[in-house]
């Protein structure tokens, strides 16, 4: 059974190298990239934002993601009527749980919770089997939205519609 709650800041230094092992595991971002130190600081993340984690039953770390409300600084695309999410990680020993899908179906329950109209997010290009996941659950491509947030880095832009 997996678990979703805050993490805890006894946690946190964990969860952020959960976080950068997630990402440098998918091969597509060069070991050096500066956005490791981003990913690596979970703490700022907690105190910006929400972060929230996925456990086992014996309370390890499976994954990750950051809410991010209103006013937090974490925000990049959400309107004041949307709710947004970013840094969803899995660790590889978590994947093909539903570790992901659990952690995203949170967030639209946040946001659904919050009244928000939809939930946005940013995503790079090559992160295609969280695209899957995101098409099944709802989330449409918006292009208009897309943007960088450095030369050279390109993200997408995704939403989820909700009622």
């Amino acid at each position: 059974m997996i678990e979703l709650r805050r993490a805890r800041e006894d946690e946190w230094a964990a969860v952020g190298e959960l976080t950068a092992g997630a990402y440098l595991a998918d091969g597509a971002m060069p070991a050096d990239d500066p956005y490791y130190d981003v990913l690596r600081d979970a703490a700022s993340r907690a105190r910006e934002a929400d972060l929230w984690v996925a456990v086992d039953d014996a309370g390890v770390l499976l994954g990750t993601v950051t809410w991010c409300p209103p006013g937090s600084s974490y925000r990049e695309l959400a309107s004041p009527q949307e709710s947004e999410f970013r840094t969803l990680a899995v660790a590889p020993a978590g994947r093909g749980q539903g570790v992901g899908e659990a952690l995203v179906r949170h967030c639209v329950r946040l946001a659904t919770e919050a009244g928000s109209t939809a939930v946005v997010i940013s995503t790079a290009q090559w992160m295609r089997t969280a695209h899957r996941l995101y098409r099944r659950l709802g989330f449409v491509r918006a292009p208009e939205r897309d943007w960088s947030p450095r030369p050279a880095v390109r993200l997408l832009a995704m939403v989820r519609p909700l009622p």
